[in-house]
């Protein structure tokens, strides 16, 4: 194997272990989404990737397979940054919602979406690291269970049991929760990709 090979292919190692870590920050901290913990530092992991791989495409010539990596990357990785910013937004709404500000019911809701929306970028993150194609349909089902469960959130709060404020903060949550979804099957179906299918099936709109 040539050195600029070797160099190149400790270049891809990097971006794939940055990745990997951007995954992390999104998903492993998305349960506690505590602002102060995600702020800044994702955003420059998102840039340095993002730098990373128009370098290596620039300055190497990747074959085949190295390229779909490269690109497969750079659409990802926008994706986690977005997924980050609702986190973000997720924690800071939770400080300004008390213990018993919700209904029962409502905060059973807010619950379940949160359980799987965790759950949901644990098999986005596992689908990148193993290459797994078959993650994007049971991703695809479950972002179904998502809008449900936004559906009767929204409803929820509708009733007029909870205060103005605490209406309009959970409304903004349950969007959060739901586009965490979306983005997750957006990652999922750029892993088919990745895999070698060759396309993206049905990848719609990237939602923001």
């Amino acid at each position: 194997m040539s050195e600029q090979r070797q160099e190149f292919e400790s270049a891809l190692e990097n971006i794939e272990s940055k990745v990997i870590e951007l995954f992390a920050m999104v998903g492993e901290d998305l349960p506690s989404a505590t602002q102060a913990l995600l702020s800044c530092e994702i955003d420059a992991l998102y840039r340095e990737v993002e730098e990373l791989v128009n370098r290596a495409i620039l300055l190497q010539a990747p074959v085949a397979s190295d390229l779909r990596f490269l690109l497969s990357a750079l659409r990802i990785v926008p994706e986690l940054e977005r997924s980050h910013d609702l986190v973000v937004h997720i924690a800071a709404r939770a400080n300004r919602i008390f213990t018993g500000d919700l209904s029962p019911r409502a905060s059973g809701l807010v619950e379940a979406m949160g359980a799987l929306a965790a759950g949901m970028w644990r098999t986005a993150a596992d689908a990148w690291y193993q290459r797994d194609r078959s993650a994007a349909q049971t991703l695809v089902e479950r972002d179904e269970e998502m809008d449900d469960l936004h559906s009767s959130l929204i409803a929820e709060l509708a009733s007029g049991q909870m205060s103005v404020p605490v209406t309009m903060e959970m409304t903004l949550a349950a969007r959060d929760y739901e586009r965490l979804g979306a983005h997750a099957v957006n990652i999922a179906r750029r892993v088919v990709y990745l895999a070698g299918s060759g396309a993206i099936p049905n990848p719609g709109p990237t939602t923001e």
